[in-house]
């Protein structure tokens, strides 16, 4: 994996954690709408979808190489004005949630990806690997990567949108 993607891995999840940290208990729970997620349930959000990109990337990485994997316009995802429905499986719970224990759900799946990507040989090239996203079809392990962070980059935005008119 080459530098660019760590950095947009660590850059997101920094900014995320600063957006979220100094958060009482009804920040983290208001709902400026019935259809609109807190910010605890995005968070939680987060974490669940970073634990299904972890396991979409560690199958990928054990599946053959590939050539010629076409690179997909992931970026429509950094467009706001675009509605986007979470698959069951990365909806958050309406459970009410701590924000250390939201700190430690979130630390959990990146330490996940991580030691994922930690373990991977030396010589697997993530752009010849590739798996399923049930938007995008087939993409490279290097967007699966990008789209991450691009995808927390959307919901940090819908953050600060929640918190401004709490401020």
């Amino acid at each position: 994996m080459n530098y660019i993607e760590y950095d947009l891995l660590f850059e997101s999840r920094n900014q995320l954690i600063e957006e979220i940290t100094e958060l009482d208990e009804k920040m983290l729970h208001h709902r400026p709408a019935p259809e609109v997620w807190s910010i605890a349930q995005i968070c939680h959000h987060l974490y669940l979808t970073e634990q299904v990109f972890t396991e979409a990337i560690a199958n990928g990485i054990r599946e053959r190489d590939f050539n010629n994997i076409i690179q997909k316009n992931i970026y429509l995802v950094t467009n706001r004005t675009k509605k986007f429905v979470s698959p069951d499986i990365v909806s958050p719970s309406s459970i009410p949630f701590q924000l250390s224990g939201l700190m430690d759900f979130l630390a959990e799946s990146r330490d996940r990806l991580l030691q994922v990507l930690y373990d991977m040989g030396s010589d697997i090239l993530l752009n010849r690997k590739k798996a399923k996203h049930p938007l995008f079809g087939d993409l490279s392990l290097d967007q699966w990567i990008e789209l991450l962070s691009l995808h927390e980059q959307r919901h940090i935005k819908q953050i600060q949108e929640i918190k401004s008119p709490l401020i």
